[in-house]
C-alpha cells in the first residue's frame, strides 16, 4: 500500500484530467457534466444594510423607507450579525427593543448574547443586566439555558478585558432558569460560583436549589440546603416546605410527604394550593385516589380553592384507574365553580377517552377546546392522532394531523410515529414510507420505533427485501437495532416457512449484541411447530432454558399446538402439567386449544368439562374459545346448540367475529337453508362486523349452485354441489358471474343489508386474484354507477390485475383515476406496470407514468427498492433503471448512500458493457453524496462485504470515473456550503480522503487482470 498522502495523490488525480478522457474512450462524459450545479446567486447582505441604515439616520432610522421592507426578512441570526459590527451600542438597544416589538420576531440567545457582547464592551453595565433578565427569560430549551450559561461563564473568565458581574437577583434568575430544565448539577455549579464571587445568597436562592433538587427526587441533598438556610440565620417557609412534599411524593414515599405537610403549620408556615397539589398528586401517583380526593375536599380548612393544576391531577388520577365517569364529574364540576380547565386538562381527558376507544367524544371535546379559544398542544393533538390510528381510522388521523398544523402547532417525532405504526397495522406501508420522507422534512429524526416500525409494515405486507433495506437505513442513520427489530424478522420468516433463514438470523444475534428474549425464542419455536419440526422446537425449549430466559405461555402455547397438530395427545397434556409446574399458568388460549382438539374427536362432554375448568380457575372463555364449539356443533348440523351459544356470547357481552358469522352462514347454506343464511348476514352487518372473502364466497357458492340445479335438475354437478362442507375459495371466483353477483346484491337488499364499498371489494379483489378481469370491471362499474367510490385495495386489484394480463394501457387509466380520487397506488402495482411497458417497448408512456409516480409522494428510497432494484435490475433492465435513477435525481429526490450502494450492487451483478456507463453514474453519485454530508465509503464497503472483493467494473468506476469528477464534486460542495475557495479546497480534501480511507478494500484490483486497471494500481497507488 502507498504511504503517500492524500493531498499527493490529489495533486496527481488532478494535474491533466483531459488526459484521461482521451486515453479512455470507453468512458463517457455525459455523467460528469451533468454534476455540475449553478451558483446561486449570493443572498443581498442585510446585517450590512441595516447597519448602514442605523449608522448614517442615528435618530430617524425608524422612518426610514427601506427599513420598513428589510424588517420582514430579517431573522435574530441577521440581528446577531449586526450587533457584531461596530454600532453605536444606545442604537444597538433601541433598535432591539423596537423590532422585538415586531409581529413575528422573537430574540435568540444568540441575539441577546451578541448584544450583550457590544454594550459590554462598551461599559454599557445597568443595560447589559437588563439583557441577561431577557436572554434568561427566552430560553425555551435546556440547549439554550446552557448555551447563555457557557456565555456568561466565558465572559466573566478570569483575564477577560471585560465582564459581568452577576447580582444575587441575576443568579437566582439563572438558577430559576436551571432548575425549570431540570439541569441540578449545573445548578450545583452556579452556586458554588456564586459563593466564589462573594454573592450572599438569600431565602429565594436557598428555596430554588431546595426545589430543584426535588423535582428530580433527591430529597436528601434539598434537605442539605434546609439546613443551610437555618446556618444562614433564616427560616424556611412555605416554598421551602412544599418542595419538600413535591420531592418525597416524587420519590413515591406519600407517607413522609403528609408528615411534613402536618407539621407546616406547626412551624407557622400556611399550606397553600401547591402544598396540597403536590400531595394529590403523590396520591393519585400511588392509586389512594380516594384519599387524594378527600384531602381535595379538605382544602378549604386552609382557606385554600383548588386550582386548574389540582383539578386536573384528580381528573389524571381517576382516568389511571379508569374511574372516567367520576373524572368527567369533576371536569364539569370545576367549570360551574369558576375553576377553567386548561390545555393540559382537556389532554387528560382526551388521552383518557381515545384509550377508552371512544375517540368521538375525545374528538367532541377537542372542538369544545377550539370554541374556548384554548390551542391544542402537541400533546392533545398526539393522544387523539393514536386514538384514531388505534380504531384504524387513518383518515381522520389525517385530518388531525392537518389540523394541528392549520393551528401551527408543529408535530413532533411521536406524532408521524404514531401515523407510521397506525399504516403500517393497516398494511399501508406506502403511505407509512412517505410520512417518513414528511418526518425528515420537518428537521425531526426518525427514532428506532419509526424504523421497527416500517421494518414491522413491510414484513407484514411480504416485503421482506424492502425490510432489510429499512435496516440498512437503522445502521446509517446511527441506531443500533433491538430485539424488536430482529424479532419482527425472525417472525415473519417463521410464519413464510422459512425456518432454516431464521435460524441463521437467530444465531447471528449474539454476535450482533442482542441477546434473545422469550418473544424472538417463541416465534422460532412456534415457526419449528407449524412445520411439523417438534424435535427442533423442544431443543429450543432446552437452550432457550439454558440461557436464563423463562417460557412464558406463548412458548407453551406454540409448543402445545404444534404437539396436537402431530397427534401427540399424552405429550400435549404432559406438557401442560409441566407448565404449571414452572409457574407459568394456561391461559384462555391453552384450553381453546384443548377444546379444538377433543371437539375434533366429537367429545363434547371432554370439552364441556375443559370449559368449566377453565372458568373454575377464573379464565373467561373468548369468541374463539365459544368459535372452537360453534364450529364443531355446526359440522354436525346441530344450529339450534350453535345459535344458544351466540346467544350466550352476547349475554356474557363477547362480540362474534367474521369466523363465528361465517361458520353458521356455511352452515345453513349446507342444508340449503338460503334464507336463514341471509339473516345471518344482516345480523353480521347489524353487529358491524364486516364479513371476510371467505363469507362472500360461501354465499356465492350456494347461489351459483341453486342456479346451476334449477337449469340442470336431471344433472349432478361436478363442483358446486350442495351437500359439500368446504369450499376452495380460488373456485368460487373462477366461476362466478357478473348475474351471480347481481343475485347475491338483489338478496343482500331484500335482507336489509345493502352492499357496501367492502362487499364489492371482496369480490373484485377474489375475481382479480384469478385473472377474471371482465367480470371485475363490470362490477367496478357497477358500483361506480351506484355512488359506491372504489376503495385503494380495489384500485390496486385491478391494476395488478391488468399487468398481469398485460391490459397496460387499461392499467395506466386505472391509476389515473386512482390518483385522481386521493387514492396512492402500491409501489408493486407500479412496478409489475414498468416493467411491462418497458418489456413492450413503451418507453417513453414507461417515463411519463414513473414522473407522475415521483408527484405523489412516495419515499424515494422505497421507488429506488422496490421498482429500480426489485424491478428493473431484476428483470436485467440496467438502462432503463439509470434513466429512472437520472429522472430521480433530476426532481430532486434524494436517495440515501445504502440505497446507492444496493444500486451499485445491482449493476455491478450484471458484468456487461451495457451497465458499464450506469455502473459508473450511481457510483459517482454515491461518492458525491459525501459532499452532502454522507457516508461516501458505505457502497464500497458494501460490496466488500457482500462479496469478499471488489470486481473490476467497480473499481474502474471508484478510480477513473471518480477522479475524472473530483473537481466538479468539490465546486459542487461549494455550492452547497455558501462559500468558495476555502469550502472547495476542503470539498476536494474530504472527498480525496474518503478514497484514500476505501483504498484497503481496492487492494484486490491488483488481482484484475485488466491492464487498464493494472495501469492505475502500478501509477497511482504503489
Amino acid at each position: 500500500m502507498s504511504n503517500r498522502t492524500p493531498a499527493a495523490i490529489f495533486t496527481a488525480f488532478t494535474k491533466s484530467p483531459g488526459q484521461f478522457l482521451i486515453k479512455y474512450p470507453f468512458c463517457t462524459s455525459s455523467s460528469i457534466s451533468s454534476l455540475s450545479l449553478p451558483l446561486d446567486p449570493d443572498p443581498p447582505d442585510l446585517p450590512s444594510q441595516i447597519f448602514t441604515i442605523l449608522s448614517t439616520h442615528p435618530t430617524t432610522w425608524q422612518r426610514h423607507t427601506s427599513i420598513t421592507k428589510l424588517i420582514p426578512l430579517l431573522s435574530p441570526s441577521h440581528i446577531s450579525s449586526l450587533f457584531s459590527l461596530d454600532l453605536n451600542p444606545q442604537t444597538a438597544l433601541d433598535f432591539s427593543y423596537w423590532i422585538s416589538q415586531k409581529p413575528g420576531f422573537k430574540h435568540s440567545v444568540e441575539s441577546y448574547s451578541s448584544l450583550l457582547n457590544l454594550l459590554i464592551r462598551n461599559n454599557f453595565t445597568k443595560a447589559s443586566e437588563k439583557i441577561v433578565f431577557l436572554m434568561l427569560k427566552s430560553c425555551s430549551l435546556d440547549k439554550e439555558i446552557l448555551f447563555v450559561l457557557d456565555f456568561l461563564r466565558r465572559v466573566n473568565e478570569s483575564g477577560s478585558e471585560f465582564s459581568l458581574k452577576l447580582s444575587v437577583k441575576g443568579y437566582n434568575t439563572l438558577l430559576m432558569q436551571l432548575s425549570k430544565f431540570h439541569l441540578v448539577d449545573e445548578m450545583k455549579r452556579v452556586y458554588l460560583e456564586m459563593l466564589d464571587n462573594m454573592v450572599v445568597p438569600n431565602v429565594y436562592t436557598f428555596n430554588t436549589m431546595i426545589n430543584g433538587c426535588c423535582k428530580v427526587g433527591n430529597v436528601g441533598e434539598a434537605e442539605l440546603y434546609v439546613s443551610k438556610i437555618v446556618q444562614a440565620g433564616l427560616s424556611p417557609d412555605t416554598f421551602t416546605y412544599t418542595s419538600l412534599i413535591l420531592g418525597y411524593c416524587r420519590n413515591k414515599d406519600v407517607e413522609k410527604g403528609f408528615r411534613v405537610f402536618r407539621m407546616m403549620p406547626k412551624k407557622g408556615c400556611r399550606r397553600n394550593e401547591v402544598s396540597y397539589t403536590n400531595l394529590i398528586h403523590g396520591l393519585c401517583g400511588a392509586k389512594r385516589v380516594d384519599e387524594a380526593i378527600e384531602l381535595f375536599r379538605r382544602m378549604g380548612e386552609d382557606d385554600c380553592r383548588p386550582t386548574v393544576r389540582t383539578y386536573t391531577v384528580v381528573i389524571f388520577g381517576l382516568c389511571r384507574v379508569g374511574r372516567k365517569s367520576e373524572a368527567l364529574e369533576f371536569f364539569n364540576e370545576m367549570s360551574a365553580r369558576g375553576c377553567e380547565p386548561n390545555v393540559h386538562t382537556y389532554t387528560v381527558l382526551i388521552d383518557c377517552l381515545c384509550k377508552e376507544n371512544k375517540v368521538d367524544e375525545a374528538s367532541g371535546l377537542l372542538n369544545r377546546m377550539l370554541e374556548k379559544g384554548l390551542f391544542p398542544n402537541v400533546v392533545t393533538y398526539n393522544a387523539l392522532i393514536d386514538g384514531y390510528c388505534k380504531e384504524g381510522l387513518m383518515e381522520a388521523a389525517l385530518q388531525i394531523l392537518d389540523l394541528m398544523k392549520s393551528n401551527n402547532c408543529s408535530p413532533n417525532a411521536r406524532t408521524y410515529n404514531e401515523l407510521i405504526c397506525g399504516f403500517c397495522k393497516r398494511k399501508n406501508v406506502h403511505r407509512a414510507m412517505s410520512l417518513l420522507n414528511e418526518l425528515l422534512e420537518q428537521n425531526l429524526s426518525p427514532t428506532l420505533i419509526t424504523y421497527n416500525s416500517l421494518i414491522y409494515g413491510q414484513c407484514r405486507e411480504g416485503h421482506l427485501d424492502s425490510a432489510y433495506k429499512v435496516l440498512h437505513l437503522i445502521n446509517e442513520s446511527g441506531l443500533v437495532p433491538d430485539q424488536f427489530t430482529y424479532g419482527v424478522f425472525i417472525d415473519t420468516l417463521c410464519k413464510r416457512g422459512r425456518v432454516e433463514e431464521a435460524q441463521v438470523l437467530f444465531d447471528s444475534l449474539e454476535k450482533k449484541g442482542i441477546k434473545a428474549g422469550e418473544v424472538i425464542y417463541t416465534a422460532l419455536i412456534d415457526g419449528y411447530c407449524k412445520e411439523g419440526k417438534i424435535d427442533d422446537a423442544h431443543s429450543l425449549l432446552e437452550r432457550m432454558l439454558s440461557d436464563d430466559c423463562l417460557p412464558n405461555s406463548y412458548t407453551y402455547n406454540a409448543l402445545i399446538d404444534g404437539l396436537y397438530r402431530e397427534r401427540k395427545v399424552q405429550e400435549a397434556l404432559l406438557l401442560v402439567e409441566k407448565m404449571t409446574k414452572m409457574g407459568v399458568k394456561p391461559t384462555v388460549y391453552t384450553y381453546t386449544i384443548l377444546i379444538e382438539e377433543v371437539l375434533k374427536e366429537g367429545d363434547f362432554d371432554h370439552a364441556h368439562r375443559l370449559l368449566d375448568q377453565m372458568v373454575s380457575l377464573g379464565l373467561k372463555p373468548d369468541v374463539y374459545t365459544y368459535t372452537a364449539f360453534i364450529q364443531a356443533y355446526c359440522s354436525i348440523g346441530k344450529l339450534d346448540e350453535a345459535e344458544d351459544l351466540i346467544v350466550k356470547m352476547n349475554r356474557e357481552g363477547i362480540v362474534p367475529d367474521s369466523v363465528t358469522y361465517t361458520l353458521l352462514i356455511r352452515a345453513y347454506a349446507n342444508l340449503g337453508l338460503i334464507y336463514s343464511a341471509f339473516d345471518v348476514l344482516k345480523r353480521m352487518f347489524d353487529a358491524g362486523c364486516e364479513p371476510s372473502h371467505h363469507t362472500y364466497a360461501f354465499l356465492i357458492k350456494h347461489l351459483s349452485n341453486k342456479k346451476w340445479m334449477k337449469e340442470n335438475s336431471n344433472v349432478m354437478g361436478f363442483y358446486l354441489v350442495s351437500n359439500v362442507s368446504l369450499v376452495n375459495v380460488a373456485d368460487v371466483w373462477k366461476m362466478m358471474e357478473f348475474d351471480t353477483a347481481v343475485q347475491l346484491f338483489e338478496t343482500m337488499h331484500a335482507h336489509g343489508c345493502s352492499p357496501n364499498v367492502n362487499t364489492y371489494g371482496k369480490l373484485i379483489i377474489g375475481l382479480c386474484k384469478v385473472g377474471r378481469w371482465t367480470v371485475a370491471q363490470r362490477l367496478f362499474e357497477h358500483m361506480r354507477e351506484r355512488g359506491i367510490s372504489p376503495s385503494e385495495d380495489i384500485y390496486n386489484a385491478l391494476v395488478k390485475c391488468c399487468c398481469e394480463l398485460k391490459l397496460y394501457e387499461e392499467a395506466v387509466r386505472l391509476l389515473d383515476a386512482m390518483i385522481e380520487h386521493g387514492h396512492l397506488p402500491h409501489l408493486e402495482s407500479y412496478k409489475m406496470l414498468l416493467c411491462g411497458l418497458y418489456d413492450e417497448e413503451k418507453n417513453e408512456k414507461a417515463k411519463a407514468v414513473f414522473c407522475n409516480l415521483l408527484h405523489c409522494g412516495y419515499n424515494a428510497d422505497e421507488v429506488a427498492w422496490k421498482i429500480l432494484i426489485d424491478g428493473l435490475l431484476k428483470k436485467g433492465l440496467a438502462d432503463k433503471c439509470s434513466e429512472l435513477l437520472d429522472i430521480m435525481e433530476k426532481k430532486g429526490c434524494q436517495i440515501k448512500s445504502p440505497t446507492y450502494a444496493m444500486l451499485i450492487e445491482g449493476f455491478d451483478k450484471r458484468q456487461d458493457g451495457l451497465c458499464r456507463c450506469s455502473l459508473c453514474d450511481v457510483t459517482v453519485k454515491l461518492f458525491l453524496n459525501f459532499a452532502r454530508g454522507e457516508k461516501t465509503h458505505c457502497g464500497v464497503n458494501h460490496l466488500a462485504d457482500e462479496q469478499g472483493t471488489i470486481s473490476a467494473i467497480c473499481i474502474e468506476t471508484c478510480l477513473l470515473e471518480f477522479f475524472l469528477t473530483i473537481q466538479t464534486a468539490s465546486h459542487e460542495w461549494g455550492c452547497l456550503h455558501g462559500e468558495q475557495s476555502s469550502k472547495e479546497s476542503r470539498g476536494e480534501t474530504v472527498l480525496v480522503q474518503g478514497l484514500w480511507n476505501s483504498l484497503p478494500l481496492l487492494e484486490d484490483a491488483k488481482q484484475v487482470e485488466d491492464s487498464r486497471i493494472q495501469f492505475w494500481i502500478t501509477e497511482y497507488f504503489n
